[in-house]
């Protein structure tokens, strides 16, 4: 949702415009489904990361304000929170040394970016949730000063019409109530994104909803906030409620939620554009000057400004893209299951064994969603977020496994074939899968680091729980920096 908006309140006749707008966008889609010419020859794929800013006491800053007008570079934007930034990679093919070209891009980036924000007092850090983060941090004058944000907001919180709470019960609870979205900007994440042709979406979407669980277990990295250890991968449970538009009669009533992971294997990215406008209230109701019947009729390329809009407000975690690059239209699942960090070479195992393991699995003779439902596809991701890489989950024709006993016995195989797919530089895939197979053989991700280095401060140093998770956090950022991956940590 990059569009930017006034403040203000919106009419009747704003909402009722751009509902007809929708449809008329989703009936053109409809029709580009059918017969337009895709770019999909080649499969580019792309990278977003969710950037937290800490001051030398490892406290939030909420200074990014600042850093982005002395960076000066359009890769990097704002987030929610003026403690976070974003960073988006230029896409590019993994073929070959595609991923060691993303490893020297985002290391300059981030060192460009370190060098603005030590400038700031404030230093950069890669995590699902940053521990030291508060109630007080998390309320509505820390928003981005971006309207659209305060937009969104509004909108939010109007639609609920009551405070937002929280209840989310880990390993500790923590029960709380909030009048505004900022919590949400607790939750920073890495993004993947594979472009698709039209004909094989719904396979490689169903593919990453599949193993949405599996991405989750092995790459936790999100154990506290408000000071309490929670899920393994909190940022799950974060998200899903911070910005839940339902008061409790309309979850009674089985009303969709905006943070979903949905109910269904799909046969088309049609299908997922469709259930956003069927089951979703608008929320930012903005219409664009473009007729997109004319367009089409005219041999233009629809923008379809309106339908984009609207599923950039329904937070899938696989969502679905349409975007126009260079005047073609293309298509793209968005994977956003997975926390950032904890180092750029831990994100890249992430992203080879997401796109490897997709690929594999979407080009299969036998799809994985025909043998697994689809409840058991979301218990599995939930169970994943609560346990980290010590959960178990339902898989075919095994049952109930251990996630690392079925990555390194049947997953990780997989993903190889899938990165060979692509034509992955073999030693570049053995160095970012053999990250995988190391957390998996050790059980060691970030979440079990971090809560071992908390404990590790409370229980040998004598520390509180708020120090302990400082004290935690300048360690983990010293870490991040030499980009050894999270599982040769010492915890001490």
């Amino acid at each position: 949702m990059g569009k930017d908006v006034l403040l203000g309140a919106f009419s009747r006749e704003d909402r009722a415009r751009y509902r007809q707008k929708v449809r008329r966008c989703l009936d053109v889609f409809a029709l580009m489904l059918d017969d337009f010419g895709f770019d999909a020859e080649r499969p580019t794929t792309g990278l977003e990361i969710e950037l937290n800013l800490v001051d030398s006491e490892a406290e939030p800053a909420m200074r990014n304000a600042e850093i982005l007008a002395n960076l000066a570079d359009p890769t990097f934007q704002t987030e929610l929170g003026q403690f976070n930034l974003e960073l988006n990679a230029r896409p590019r093919l993994i073929e070959g040394d595609g991923f060691a070209d993303y490893e020297e891009d985002l290391q300059a980036s981030l060192a460009r970016a370190e060098h603005r924000a030590v400038k700031a007092d404030s230093t950069i850090i890669l995590i699902g949730t940053l521990p030291t983060l508060t109630s007080h941090h998390l309320v509505l004058d820390n928003l981005s000063t971006n309207e659209r944000y305060r937009v969104l907001n509004e909108q939010i919180v109007s639609a609920r019409g009551e405070d937002i709470e929280l209840d989310i019960r880990g390993v500790e609870r923590l029960q709380t109530y909030t009048d505004s979205i900022a919590p949400e900007a607790a939750c920073t994440s890495v993004q993947f994104h594979l472009q698709v042709s039209p004909e094989s979406f719904a396979n490689y979407w169903n593919a990453s909803q599949a193993i949405s669980a599996v991405q989750v277990a092995i790459g936790a990295n999100s154990p506290f906030l408000y000071g309490k250890r929670l899920w393994a991968e909190t940022r799950i449970a974060l998200f899903e409620q911070a910005t839940d538009t339902r008061p409790d009669e309309l979850k009674a009533q089985g009303v969709r939620p905006r943070v979903w992971f949905g109910e269904r294997w799909i046969t088309s990215i049609f299908d997922l554009f469709e259930e956003n406008v069927r089951y979703f209230p608008p929320l930012l109701p903005i219409c664009d000057d473009e007729d997109p019947v004319e367009v089409l009729h005219a041999g233009g390329v629809p923008h379809l400004g309106e339908l984009r809009l609207h599923n950039g407000t329904v937070y899938r975690w696989n969502r679905p893209v349409y975007d126009v690059m260079n005047g073609r239209p293309h298509l793209r699942v968005e994977n956003r299951v997975l926390p950032a960090g904890p180092t750029v070479v831990d994100m890249l195992a992430n992203a080879a064994f997401y796109f490897g393991l997709t690929r594999e699995l979407a080009e299969a003779d036998r799809p994985i969603w025909s043998q697994l439902t689809f409840s058991a596809a979301e218990e599995n991701f939930h169970a994943a977020a609560r346990r980290g890489i010590e959960a178990t989950i339902h898989w075919p024709r095994v049952g109930e496994i251990r996630v690392t006993d079925l990555v390194l016995e049947s997953l990780l195989p997989k993903a190889y074939a899938g990165l060979d797919r692509f034509g992955v530089n073999p030693a570049l895939r053995d160095r970012l899968l053999g990250i995988i197979e190391q957390r998996c053989l050790l059980q060691r991700n970030g979440a079990v680091w971090q809560t071992e280095a908390v404990a590790a401060a409370q229980h040998r140093r004598d520390l509180d729980r708020g120090e302990a998770l400082h004290d935690m956090l300048q360690r983990y950022g010293l870490f991040q920096r030499t980009n050894e991956p999270v599982h040769t940590w010492p915890v001490e």
